[in-house]
Order: C-alpha cells, then sequence, then structure tokens
C-alpha cells in the first residue's frame, strides 16, 4: 500500500508549481496537492496566516478521509507543515522541508515586504508579473501579493515556530537547505534541525531558493530516499 503524501507550496506559489514533482513522486506515493486560501486564482476571503493554511492543510486531510500523511513543504509551506505537526500531531507522518525560512524578524519582514509591491513588481519585473498572473490570474494576483506582504510582516512581528514550540514536534524532519539559496541560511536551517527532536539537515549542492530552478528529480529522489531509510 503506498503512503499518502501532501505537497505544500510557498508564499506567491501554487499547486501548479508541483506538476512535475507530482509526476516523479506518484510512482511511490498517493499525491495530493492543493492551494492555499486565496491562492490559484480564487477570491480571497480572510487575511493570510500561517494558521489559516494550518486549518487549510487539516481541512484537506479530513475531506479526502486520510489517515495521515507524508508532508513536503517548499518554503513557507514547510513551515506550515511544521505548524500542523505541532498542533495536530496525529494527521502527520514524516516532514520533509526545502528553503524554509526559520529566523522571522522585523528587520528580515521589512526587507522582504519592500519587494512586495504589485505595482513595481509589473513595472520592474514583467516577466514575474506575467507568472505571478499566471498562478494566480489577472484579476488576482496583486491580492495575493499584498496579503503576502501583510502575513510575512506579522510574522517578524510573532514567528510562531519559536525553539520552544519545535521541541513538540517529535516527528521526523527532513530539513533541507539548497546551498545556493540567497533566502534561506544554512545556519537557521541547522540550527532548526537541532531544535526538533527527530530533525535532520540535508545540503543540497547546486539548490538556489526558486522552486521554478529546483531538479524535480532529484528532489523526488531525496523524499523518497528519506521516507525508505
Amino acid at each position: 500500500m503506498k503512503n499518502n503524501i501532501i505537497l505544500l507550496h510557498g508564499a506567491l506559489g501554487s499547486k501548479k508549481q508541483f506538476e512535475k514533482l507530482i509526476g516523479t513522486l506518484e510512482k511511490e506515493f498517493n499525491v495530493y496537492t492543493f492551494n492555499f486560501a486565496g491562492h490559484g486564482g480564487v477570491p480571497i476571503k480572510s487575511d493570510f496566516s500561517i494558521d489559516l493554511f494550518t486549518e487549510n492543510t487539516k481541512t484537506f486531510i479530513e475531506h479526502h478521509e486520510l489517515d495521515s500523511a507524508i508532508i513536503f513543504g517548499y518554503s513557507m509551506g514547510g513551515y506550515v507543515a511544521i505548524n500542523v505537526a505541532r498542533k495536530y500531531p496525529d494527521i502527520v507522518d514524516e516532514i520533509i522541508t526545502l528553503g524554509t525560512k526559520f529566523d522571522w524578524t522585523p528587520e528580515f519582514s521589512r526587507q522582504e515586504v519592500k519587494m512586495l509591491n504589485p505595482n513595481k513588481i509589473a513595472e520592474k519585473v514583467p516577466k514575474f508579473a506575467e507568472y505571478l498572473e499566471s498562478l494566480h490570474s489577472s484579476k488576482y494576483w496583486h491580492d495575493v501579493v499584498h496579503q503576502t506582504a501583510k502575513m510575512m510582516s506579522d510574522l517578524g512581528d510573532s514567528p510562531i515556530l519559536t525553539e520552544q514550540e519545535l521541541v513538540q514536534v517529535q516527528h521526523q524532519v527532513l530539513v533541507c537547505v539548497g546551498v545556493l539559496d540567497k533566502m534561506v541560511t544554512i545556519e537557521e536551517s541547522q540550527r532548526i534541525s537541532r531544535a526538533l527532536p527527530n530533525g535532520e539537515l540535508l545540503h543540497i549542492e547546486n539548490c538556489v531558493h526558486q522552486i521554478e530552478r529546483v531538479n524535480m528529480v532529484e528532489l523526488a529522489k531525496t523524499i523518497i530516499n528519506f521516507i525508505k531509510n
């Protein structure tokens, strides 16, 4: 019987980004993915937050009548995955994160929020604006950017996953960080992997932060090897 695995996308992302990864993983797992609330071209009904996306994940698992699932989370998705395990330990099996930012401070948030102005993105980085439109539609991508900026600001002021919270997570967690990641440091990833009672750190060579540039075949191998071992 195949294990269930859920793929959680990152900030500004959608489940579309996992199409290649799904194709590589589905021989080994029952693969599921979904869009967090307000992503993927639907109206935003609630302010974005880690708690909202945590509840989205719990609801998804319950709706699909899964007893439990492995969770792979990219970037913000990894933060959500660990928070799901903290709040609802019985519905989560192993966790794999990639490029997840754990050191949220007011200073870091301000730096990120400066880059999350949809009008400036459209003007200065039109290809990225087109990409966001392809993920969230021309009608809603501006709203996704605004809400993401607010969420990041909130995280900077009040991080959810402090080291005191992490010690509650007893699950096996593989914390993956790209050696070429400019957003997430190896040091913070190492610190988090050590704070988790059953955490493990993996450096991925030639890997940047952007999911679009990640080698999905190699990522699938990393996931499969971790689960099988």
